[in-house]
C-alpha cells in the first residue's frame, strides 16, 4: 500500500510541477504583452489563454492537493475518537469525495464530447478550438476521480488490515503533529 501511495503521490507531484511551469509561461507571457503594449503592439490573446491555463491547471491541481491532504476537514470530534472509528469517518469522507469526484468528470464528458462533435470554437480572436482547454480540463477532473477512488481503496485496504496509523497518514486530514 505505501508504495502505491508513494507512487501516485510521485505521479501529482509532477502532474503540479507541470502546471506551475504553465502558470510561469503564462505569466511570462502577459508581461511580453504588457511590455509590447507600453511600444504600441500587441500579441492580443493573452486574457484567453491565461484563462485557459487557469481552469486547467485548477483540476489538476486537485489531486495534488487530495494526496497531500490539503483539503479541508473540520475535525473538532475526530481526534478523541478510536483510531478505528477515525479511520472509518476518513474512509466514508474520501469514499464522498470520490463518488462526488466521479459524478463531475462523468458531467464533464457531454460538454467536451459536444464541443468536439460541433467543432466549436471561441467567440474570440484567437477562435481557439474548444476542445484542447476542455481536454486538459476534462482529463484534470476524471485525473482527480481517480486518484479519490484510488485513495478510497488503499484507505480501505489498510482499514481492513487494522493498519489505522497508515490509514491515518493516507486518508485521514493533517493534524498538527503531521
Amino acid at each position: 500500500m505505501s508504495r502505491a501511495l508513494t507512487l501516485l503521490r510521485a505521479l501529482n507531484r509532477a502532474a503540479a510541477l507541470l502546471a506551475g511551469g504553465a502558470v510561469l509561461l503564462c505569466a511570462v507571457f502577459i508581461l511580453v504583452e504588457i511590455a509590447l503594449r507600453r511600444a504600441g503592439h500587441s500579441i492580443g490573446g493573452s486574457d484567453e489563454i491565461s484563462g485557459y491555463v487557469m481552469a486547467g491547471i485548477t483540476t489538476w491541481g486537485f489531486s495534488y492537493a487530495l494526496i497531500e491532504r490539503a483539503h479541508v476537514r473540520i475535525d473538532m470530534i475526530r481526534g478523541r475518537l478510536p483510531a478505528p472509528l477515525r479511520s472509518t469517518l476518513d474512509l466514508i469522507a474520501i469514499t464522498a469525495l470520490a463518488g462526488v469526484a466521479v459524478l463531475v468528470a462523468v458531467r464533464g464528458w457531454p460538454v467536451l464530447g459536444r464541443s468536439i462533435q460541433n467543432a466549436s470554437r471561441a467567440n474570440t480572436p484567437l477562435e481557439t478550438p474548444l476542445w484542447i482547454p476542455q481536454l486538459v480540463w476534462w482529463s484534470g477532473l476524471v485525473w482527480f476521480a481517480a486518484m479519490a477512488c484510488l485513495l478510497a481503496l488503499i484507505g480501505a485496504g489498510l482499514i481492513l488490515r487494522r493498519a489505522f496509523a497508515e490509514a491515518d497518514a493516507a486518508i485521514g486530514p493533517p493534524t498538527e503533529a503531521t
